[in-house]
């Protein structure tokens, strides 16, 4: 355990090092590191769109990684409080600091699970939107060790953590997500936005003989 948390210290201290001598990437990485979150968001929302005329069960996967995230976000709550491990900056006074400072426990990183929850979520819906998040993930995670908001150890755990919540989560409720799903479409106002794949195909091979008719 002492050798992990050699290892641990070390690593945040490099990337502590290399954020001393790069000030042309503080702006950047801070921003990240704070608003990331929104890319995030907006990835979740691609993930509904491009399910939006798929079966009921890529949709409640869609769905799925958008509840995932907040369930994932609200267990590590107690995650944290279990662990109590102090912000880098606490224990490391000399540390460059550009994150702002909180008094909130600092494993699991709180930003990390959620880009985990996220990117195994839409693993589940594209694997073209899963590498994307994935590569934001990876960034956001360098991005909070960088401001010395987090140590690697932080970042790492929740990113394990927030992906394990989804991809259990999703193998324990597929099922009755998808029953779900296949009933909430059904209602006149979400029928008309998430389209089954049946109705889309009518739908479009109506407009295409209307077209031929004109």
């Amino acid at each position: 355990m002492n050798s992990l948390r050699h290892l641990d210290d070390q690593l945040l201290l490099d990337v502590n090092s290399l954020a001393r001598h790069t000030g042309w990437l503080h702006a950047p990485m801070v921003a990240y590191a704070g608003y990331g979150v929104l890319l995030f968001g907006a990835l979740l929302l691609g993930g509904l769109w491009v399910t939006r005329n798929s079966s009921a069960r890529a949709l409640a996967a869609a769905g799925w990684a958008c509840l995932a995230t907040l369930v994932a976000v609200a267990l590590n709550q107690p995650v944290g409080h279990l662990f109590t491990e102090p912000r880098p900056y606490t224990s490391h006074p000399q540390l460059l600091v550009l994150a702002s400072r909180s008094s909130d426990f600092s494993f699991p990183s709180d930003h990390a699970v959620m880009a985990g929850a996220v990117t195994a979520g839409l693993f589940l819906v594209s694997r073209r939107l899963g590498w994307v998040a994935l590569v934001a993930a990876l960034l956001l995670a360098f991005a909070r060790v960088y401001t010395a908001a987090h140590y690697p150890w932080d970042v790492a755990g929740g990113l394990v953590l927030g992906a394990a919540v989804t991809l259990l989560g999703w193998l324990l409720l597929a099922v009755p997500l998808t029953a779900a799903t296949t009933w909430l479409r059904r209602a006149p106002g979400l029928r008309a936005v998430f389209t089954g794949p049946e109705q889309h195909g009518a739908t479009v091979a109506s407009r295409t003989q209307t077209g031929q008719v004109a």
